[in-house]
């Protein structure tokens, strides 16, 4: 099993707009974070994780050839808005690809991507649209993804709730701010863990911080914890120097090999 970050920044991405700070301008290429997105490749196929505004790029500077489904954590923006990107891999697929949804947002998306999910919709001759299948899931309804069982994790996002997953020996969560003890008790084992953390200081209402990852990192005892969706208020080098051992610093194009 192996998992490439394909983007490990926040809603405003890094260098932000306008912004002249450290992390913006800093020449060090893993400071530079594309929104949220992730790519598992396991024997059966590819799962992408979420498809951020900036996936067409994600994808082509991580060389992804083929997806063969799909993973939404929730609906934001910075979670979904390059769905469209995915005519890439469906232009020339029989079958529709497969995208799982948490049951409580297959309407959203239903909704604001009409053209996509609404099968009476034909484009124009000559014009492509996204070919996928929507599958919702509950939130504690095991998932089996290219013959692999996947196990939500919900966690809460302020007044959503987030969904990441475990499956084998990785822990998945973006966008969470504590980590309730259903999901606890479902990443119990594992040896991987990816989290998401903002930035050092100052807590968040809806995200980790640093150090409340690094708390939750210790209580689920993973041999490795990776943090994404990462703000420019910390560098890469920052995070190296101060974070413990066994909690590391994700950067765009990362990849982590999952025994």
């Amino acid at each position: 099993m192996k998992l490439t970050f394909l983007g490990t920044g926040t809603s405003f991405g890094v260098p932000v707009v306008g912004c002249d700070c450290d992390a913006c301008t800093s020449e060090d290429p893993r400071d530079r974070r594309t929104r949220h997105g992730a790519l598992l490749e396991v024997e059966g196929g590819n799962l992408l994780v979420d498809t951020p505004p900036e996936l067409r790029l994600q994808i082509l500077a991580a060389g992804v050839e083929a997806v063969d489904a799909v993973w939404f954590t929730h609906p934001h923006a910075d979670h979904v808005h390059g769905i469209d990107d995915l005519r890439a891999f469906t232009a020339h697929r029989r079958v529709d690809l497969p995208a799982f949804v948490p049951l409580e947002y297959e309407d959203s998306l239903r909704l604001r991507f009409q053209y996509i999910f609404d099968v009476a919709f034909r484009p124009p001759a000559g014009t492509t649209k996204p070919k996928v299948r929507l599958h919702p899931f509950g939130p504690s309804q095991s998932v089996r993804i290219l013959d692999h069982v996947f196990e939500p994790l919900a966690v809460p996002h302020g007044p959503l709730t987030v969904y990441g997953f475990r499956v084998g020996d990785l822990g998945y969560v973006t966008d969470g701010k504590y980590l309730p003890e259903a999901a606890m008790e479902t990443l119990r084992g594992v040896r991987v863990l990816v989290l998401n953390a903002l930035w050092f200081g100052n807590p968040h209402p809806t995200h980790f911080n640093v150090e409340e990852a690094i708390e939750a990192a210790r209580a689920v005892g993973a041999e490795r914890t990776y943090l994404t969706h990462l703000t420019h208020r910390v560098r890469h080098q920052e995070l190296v120097d101060r974070l413990p051992d066994g909690v590391l610093p994700a950067y765009d194009g990362l990849t982590v090999e999952i025994s």
